[in-house]
């Protein structure tokens, strides 16, 4: 069978990591995380479980994530965050392709939000290449999210199951967060000119919403569908309105 690195990067994930460690032990030849120096018990839940821990200093995702390809032992990573768990089903379906693993594979990821899984809001089947051969692919830094980059030409195979990602734990996290990732898509949006930017303040919103909520069938998942399409508008909202005061302000 060909072997497989599990990489996962680290910083205050006490709360995560022990889940996240014990979903991949059945596919795992090895097991590398990369802390970024937890100053809660990341680390010492990971050598309890005899985990191989390198300390690095937070360089960003993208730079950590590709720092731990390059200390694995194995070709083949599989790389995951602290807050995602391998589904039972998709553990199973990765352990049968081990017997002879191609480039890359993509894994559809399903969200837990405030306790409840989503299945519409354009959230679900959110596909991720998280399985590929380091030779020919890694990490590259996008404006908000990272992304996994490889020639052209190469098909990334699907493996069905799910990864389960235990992303928002209330709305104030996401509040906090659409705060944190406004300020960067703010900054993107500079570039643009600001009648540009009033149109889209009062379009894109509304659009977003609709779709989510309407075309994405987010009212199917109740109250928390919801939020998530009230909340998506409102981020949509928030990045031009802060483009356009950054423009104002010089």
């Amino acid at each position: 069978m060909d072997k497989i690195s599990v990489v996962i990067i680290t910083k205050n994930e006490s709360a995560n990591i022990k889940r996240c460690l014990e979903s991949v032990k059945q596919v795992a030849d090895e097991i590398l995380v990369v802390d970024a120096f937890s100053e809660d018990h990341t680390v010492n839940i990971c050598r309890a479980m005899k985990v191989k821990v390198i300390q690095k200093e937070w360089e960003g995702y993208a730079q950590n994530k590709n720092f731990g390809n390059e200390q694995a032992k194995y070709n083949h990573i599989l790389s995951i965050d602290a807050d995602e768990v391998l589904s039972k089903k998709l553990g199973k379906n990765i352990l049968s392709e081990k017997k002879k693993l191609h480039t890359i594979y993509s894994f559809n990821r399903l969200t837990n939000y405030c306790g409840s899984w989503i299945y519409h809001c354009g959230w679900y089947p959110d596909k991720k290449i998280r399985l590929f051969d380091k030779q020919i692919a890694k990490w590259e830094t996008a404006p908000v999210h990272e992304k996994i980059v490889y020639p052209q030409g190469i098909k990334a195979h699907h493996i069905h199951g799910d990864l389960l990602h235990f992303s928002f734990r209330s709305l104030s996290d996401h509040i906090q967060r659409l705060n944190h990732y406004s300020e960067i898509a703010a900054q993107e949006l500079l570039s643009k000119n600001s009648s540009e930017l009033y149109l889209k303040m009062l379009t894109s919103p509304l659009f977003t919403f609709f779709k989510g909520y309407i075309i994405k069938w987010g009212f199917l998942d109740g109250f928390y569908g919801l939020c998530i399409c009230t909340i998506s508008a409102f981020d949509i909202f928030i990045r031009y309105a802060k483009a356009i005061n950054r423009q104002k302000n010089g």
